[in-house]
């Protein structure tokens, strides 16, 4: 009875995480942070892609920020997938910055909460998320960068007794910014999900400024 009662457990905890996965938005995001005054928009689609049994998802991102000093800015963040919404907030803080007429590395710590409202029998989650980035100009219009992104997720609703209710997804991030203009820049990403929890995704999107 005892071992029927485990594999009941771990069975509902599968149909739990599988529909919980790949409601992700990324990083989309450099090193630097924006320039003090400076406001952002941003649209990006993402693909996460299914493991284990799970369809792969599409979705879109969308981006508004700004510029508070110039080593923080703050963005609020929406997602729009095919089983669910994603929305949340996060602040960058640029800790050590090089520029481009001398090329150096830049490193930001940033960190924010976010929600998915889950549709289609998805769940509906919380998470805090932790992302130190690292970064570089290679060229005046070419940045490259790395992140390793942390969150640490949490079901709101109930599951199954003995069921954990959360889980931590953990990327490897490398990424580019391209300057497209002084008031756009392209940016894309690949995030590599390191453990079962976390969904390897693409995504691709165009930043504007207003100044």
């Amino acid at each position: 009875m005892r071992i029927l009662r485990s594999i009941l457990v771990a069975a509902m905890g599968l149909c739990f995480g599988l529909p919980a996965g790949a409601q992700y938005i990324g990083v989309l995001q450099s090193a630097e942070t924006m320039d003090r005054g400076t406001f952002k928009l941003m649209v990006a689609p993402i693909m996460a892609f299914g493991k284990d049994g799970a369809d792969d998802e599409f979705g879109v991102a969308a981006r508004g920020g700004y510029g508070f000093t110039d080593r923080f800015d703050a963005e609020a963040k929406l997602g729009f997938f095919e089983n669910g919404t994603f929305a949340g907030a996060d602040g960058e803080f640029w800790i050590l910055g090089g520029k481009e007429e001398d090329p150096g590395l830049d490193f930001s710590v940033a960190g924010g909460i976010h929600w998915m409202f889950g549709s289609n029998e998805a769940l509906d989650i919380m998470g805090v998320e932790l992302t130190p980035l690292l970064g570089g100009h290679v060229s005046k219009s070419l940045e490259l960068y790395g992140a390793l992104d942390v969150s640490f997720e949490s079901i709101e609703e109930d599951v199954p007794e003995g069921a954990d209710d959360t889980f931590t997804r953990l990327h490897l991030v490398p990424g580019i910014e391209y300057r497209l203009s002084d008031a756009a820049d392209l940016v894309g990403e690949v995030g590599v999900g390191l453990n079962d929890d976390s969904f390897t995704y693409a995504g691709v999107g165009v930043a504007f400024y207003i100044r």
